[in-house]
């Protein structure tokens, strides 16, 4: 591998744009509930099966694909590290592409939400396989560390997009060929998942598997993984605390931030919008307003996550950086769900600066979890982490927020407030016990090091 101030190749550049697409696109699909789930709600909830009530159907909706998501996407954990990284990165895009678009022909709420954990899963794959490939494509520290951090501030990217996309199928639905006889946006928009998916699908099976895996397999080096192995004593507290830390993170997210498009329809500003119109432009006013604020909070994000791919080079210590982004968001996330807004600006920077402390500490796990498992069990025990803590436990925070709606006179606000402020707290603490990662040597056991015919493509050709 070339050393840190060496150029990339074109493969190399090839990998890395490649996998922002991948990350934008996950954040892209994620994202999209919150800004479609207002207005399928109430056209779908008629035909449904079901008879849950409306805030039964928003917690199903945000939990029951993370449930799935996480069980399926351990699993996709223990493929990665048995078939390949590259094999199933390409198997995830491919599940999650037609996803996107079958959602969009949904004729319940049932329909919906198969086709949303059927979507989450494929993310949950995509997410673990494309970390463990880039650490193991680039092995230079610094190199790897930039690789990871910028790559996935690309995911906030995607957030970006999705609400762009949301607000350009809103005020162009009726341009759009009608789907069962109407011009639903929130249907236009789960089908736009399909167009990111298309460079995806055309490009990353012809790229290089990783060549630490493969050189491990073909030298009959690779140990199958075992999921007994994450918790064995080197690596049981690892395990433990990363994915107790990954939970508070997805508590913060899915428990506060995604319930603002909920919160948005009570600003005083929308209400008095909202007066004397007819339900379709009540219906736009929301979902604009929500797509306003949801903008601010993406491209906070974003920020976020370039702060944290600049500063994972210059801060050595884990702990230390992960305290940058958990100890404002502390101070600040909650205080920004128990103001009482009147101003849907005011929220929009709240949400902004909210968005950027809460996304940046994702940013951090892409880097981290890499570095603290060897090659044979790194997409499982990224999956453990991301999928178990993440999107099994840290998604129940949604259920949590509305469950304590009794208890707040029914505002979402205070609740999701409540559910911030001990997913905050428990995230500080919690990272006294996060282990700093091993030498590489250390990690593996051994001093081998990649091939260099193995690692030559991604190194730009030497001047003659």
């Amino acid at each position: 591998m070339a050393d840190t101030n060496s150029k990339f190749g074109f493969v190399a550049w090839t990998v890395c744009v490649i996998a922002a697409i991948g990350f934008a696109f996950d954040t892209y699909e994620l994202l999209m509930l919150p800004l479609i789930l207002p207005q399928a709600l109430p056209d779908l909830i008629g035909s449904s099966y079901l008879p849950l009530t409306r805030p039964q159907w928003i917690s199903a909706m945000f939990f029951v694909p993370a449930i799935g998501g996480g069980i399926f996407g351990l699993l996709g954990g223990y493929l990665t590290d048995r078939f390949g990284r590259r094999r199933v990165l390409t198997g995830s895009i491919l599940l999650y592409a037609f996803s996107a678009l079958a959602s969009g022909f949904s004729t319940s709420l049932e329909m919906l939400l198969f086709f949303r954990c059927t979507t989450f899963i494929g993310v949950c794959v995509e997410f673990v396989a494309a970390t463990a490939w880039l650490a193991e494509l680039f092995t230079n520290p610094k190199q790897r560390e930039a690789v990871l951090g910028y790559t996935q501030a690309f995911a906030s990217v995607g957030g970006l997009l999705v609400t762009l996309a949301n607000y350009f199928a809103v005020k162009n639905a009726e341009s759009f060929p009608a789907i069962f006889g109407e011009h639903d946006a929130w249907r236009y928009t789960l089908i736009s998942g399909v167009v990111p998916a298309i460079p995806l699908i055309l490009v990353r099976p012809f790229l290089p598997e990783s060549p630490e895996w493969e050189r491990k397999r073909a030298a009959g080096q690779l140990r199958r993984p075992n999921f007994g192995e994450i918790f064995a004593p080197s690596l049981r507290r690892t395990t433990i605390v990363t994915t107790l830390l990954f939970a508070c993170c997805y508590g913060i997210a899915f428990g506060a931030l995604q319930q603002v498009p909920q919160i948005v329809k009570t600003i005083p500003s929308v209400v008095a919008e909202k007066e004397g119109k007819p339900e379709p432009a009540v219906r736009e006013v929301e979902q604009l307003a929500a797509a306003h604020v949801n903008g601010y909070q993406e491209i906070g994000g974003i920020v976020g996550r370039v702060i944290l791919a600049t500063l994972a080079i210059i801060i050595v210590g884990r702990r230390m950086l992960l305290w940058t982004f958990q100890i404002p968001a502390l101070l600040i996330i909650p205080a920004v769900f128990f103001y009482d807004h009147q101003n849907l600006d005011l929220l929009a920077w709240g949400i902004f600066i909210s968005g950027a402390l809460t996304i940046g500490q994702f940013s951090f796990w892409g880097n981290y979890l890499p570095r603290v498992y060897p090659v044979h069990l790194r997409g499982t025990g990224e999956s453990f982490a991301a999928n178990i803590g993440g999107r099994v436990i840290g998604t129940s925070a949604v259920i949590v927020t509305y469950a304590l709606l009794p208890l707040t006179d029914g505002s979402i606000a205070l609740a999701a407030g409540i559910v911030a402020l001990v997913a905050c707290v428990l995230g500080v603490i919690l990272t006294f016990w996060l282990p700093e990662p091993p030498s590489e040597e250390a990690l593996e056991g051994d001093h081998e090091k990649p091939h260099a015919a193995v690692m030559a493509p991604f190194q730009a050709p030497s001047a003659k």
